[in-house]
Formats: structure tokens, sequence, C-alpha cells
């Protein structure tokens, strides 16, 4: 779809800095697009990609002052950029749509208006799946699971019985939801099996990646809670309670029992032990081994981790290991020649 530069600035609320009439007819990343794009460019450091863009306009964020393309000046570059993508260039998958007659439903299950099923996807009895939700095929709803309305769940997603989930959920391929949780006792010298009798609830707005695990609780409820996103091969362990509007990044993992609080941002590969509370805000770097609590609105990196000003200072010493080893065994060498020295002179 082509729009003109200003009607896209009207379209996300921008302010507008060039020419209005400029005709755009697709979009891409700033260093892949080329003559009729728009661009966004949401973080200043990387505004020098605005003299070498061929892109014919950029939307940015307010406090960008180079002018050497049209511009479109928003609050939140990102947000606009994806409101303009809706428009020039709208997703056009198509989704399964009505019940395959090859899914097989439990005579006892529940299914709500306007459901789509794909092929060969179960639901198990008692199993409840509420208006407007899409399940693709090869998915597995087990015994008197539930899930709300308006979900998007992709191909060969387990969700396992007792499991909640509920509005405007999606879940990505591969994802399990409701495994046991890891709970073993050495008895007589054997690791006997403890039972997982609790769930999962996942909240509204939750987006889960592809292959990721999230086990059911011992007793209670493991808890994603409203808003949270969680990208692909993530663990997420029996108990574990996720507070609202969270960010957990590609392989990460959760211990059992571990509770994050409202926007808790954990990096790629961050990993955090179990029964400990991370406060409202924080923020665990990649590869963080976090072995306690972290307060509210703290930034930890390194491991074990550490606030991540002082895991700097111990990671520029790190680096300087193979100097002070050489300067060491200077310093040995030219005190032993010293010793040497006043033990002839005392003999």
């Amino acid at each position: 779809m082509k729009l003109t530069l200003g009607e896209i600035a009207k379209l996300v609320d921008g302010e507008l800095i060039g020419d209005s009439e400029i005709i755009i007819t697709g979009i891409s990343g700033i260093k892949e697009s080329k003559k009729g794009d728009i661009t966004f460019l949401a973080n200043p450091k990387y505004s020098l990609l605005m003299k070498t863009t061929a892109a014919s306009a950029v939307i940015t964020s307010k406090d960008i002052n180079d002018f050497s393309k049209p511009l479109i000046r928003t609050n939140s570059p990102s947000l606009a950029f994806a409101k303009v993508v809706e428009v020039v260039a709208p997703n056009n998958v198509t989704h399964p749509q009505g019940i395959h007659p090859t899914a097989i439903i439990s005579p006892s299950a529940k299914i709500g208006a306007n459901v789509a099923m794909g092929a060969y996807t179960i639901v198990e009895e008692g199993a409840q799946v509420a208006d407007n939700t899409i399940i693709y095929g090869n998915c597995y709803i087990g015994c008197n699971a539930k899930i709300g309305k308006n979900c998007l769940i992709y191909p060969n997603v387990t969700i396992r019985e007792k499991v909640e989930i509920r509005d405007r959920v999606i879940i990505h391929s591969g994802t399990v939801i409701g495994s046991d949780g890891f709970g073993f006792a050495m008895i007589r010298g054997v690791q006997e099996k403890i039972p997982q009798i609790g769930t999962v609830v996942i909240h509204d707005d939750v987006e889960i990646g592809a292959n990721v695990t999230i086990d059911r609780a011992r007793f209670d409820k493991t808890i994603i809670g409203s808003g949270t996103k969680i990208d692909n091969l993530v663990q997420i362990a029996h108990n574990v309670v996720i507070g609202e509007n969270c960010i957990i990044v590609a392989q990460a993992g959760i211990s059992g029992s571990t509770t994050l609080g409202k926007g808790v941002i954990l990096a790629g590969q961050a990993g955090l032990v179990g029964h400990i509370r991370v406060g409202d805000g924080a923020i665990a770097a990649a590869q963080a081994g976090v072995t306690k609590s972290i307060p509210p609105y703290t930034k930890v990196s390194g491991y074990p981790a550490k606030p991540h000003d002082i895991a700097k200072r111990v990671n520029a010493c790190v680096q300087k290991l193979p100097h002070w080893y050489k300067k060491i065994n200077e310093l040995e060498k030219k005190v032993a020649e010293l010793e040497a020295k006043l033990k002839d002179k005392d003999g």
C-alpha cells in the first residue's frame, strides 16, 4: 500500500520534518532500506546510520536533530513503526479456519464460538477453549485445561492437564506448558520422583516463544503475569512466579520457587537459582549467574551476579591479569636477585 509521508505522520501522530508529499511504498530496516522505504531509528547512538541509509524517510524519537533525511519524530519510534507496518505491509498469514475433520475432540470438552483448530490436534476430556481462539495442527490440550478468548497457539504446542491460559495469549511452536517440575529425592541410594500435582496459570496478553518449557507447580501454581513476553528456549521451573510485563530473553533459566516482580528483564542466558526474589524493574544482564535476591530497580551482571558497576570493575581487573602475571614474575625475579646479593654481602 502506498502512503504519503504526511499521511503516515498523521497515522502515528508524529511531527513531520520534510516534504509531506513523498510517496512511501515499502518498509525496511535502516541498513537494508532503499528509495521509497520508510525506516525507523529508536536508539540515538545509531544516528550516524541516518547519513548512509537509502530510505526516503525515518521515524525517530523527538531528541533527534539530524535533518539530513525527512523525519517523523514521535515519542515511541518502535510503536509508531509497528503501526506503519500494519498499514503499509500487513501480515497476510492465513490462520486455520473452522475445525479440521482430523482433530480429535473429547465429547466432554467445551469449545467456544469461532474457534479454529488445525489437523490432528487433540483436545482431551473436560478441556475448555473459549471464543475466537486459533489452535494450529498437531497440538495437544490436556484434560481439564482451560484456554481463554482470542488466543493463538502455533503447531506442536503441548498444554498439559489442568493448565489455565487466559485471554489473548500467543504460544509459538514446540512449547510445553505444564510439564512435571524437576523434583526428586534420594531414598536408599535411588532418586525417587516427587509427584508434581500443581498447575500453571498464564495471564492475559502473554507471548511465549518457541521451545519454551514452563513446569507445573509441585502443589500450587506456576504463574506468568499479564503482558510478560518470553523469548525462545527459556526454562521456567516449578512454583516460579513472574510478575506483569516482564521480558525473559532466550536461553534464560529460572529455578524453582523464585519470584520476579513487575517489569523485570532477564537478558540472554541469565540463570537464577531457586527460592530468591527479583524486585520490580530489576535487570539481570546476559549470562548473569544470579545466586541471591536482587533489590528493585537494580542492574546486575557477571557470575556470581553483582551490581553492574562493580561487575564492570571486576571484569576490567580480570582483563589485566596477563599483564599483572607478567609484572609479578618480573618482580619475583628482581626480589630473588636482591636477596641473593644481600646473602652474598652478609656472607
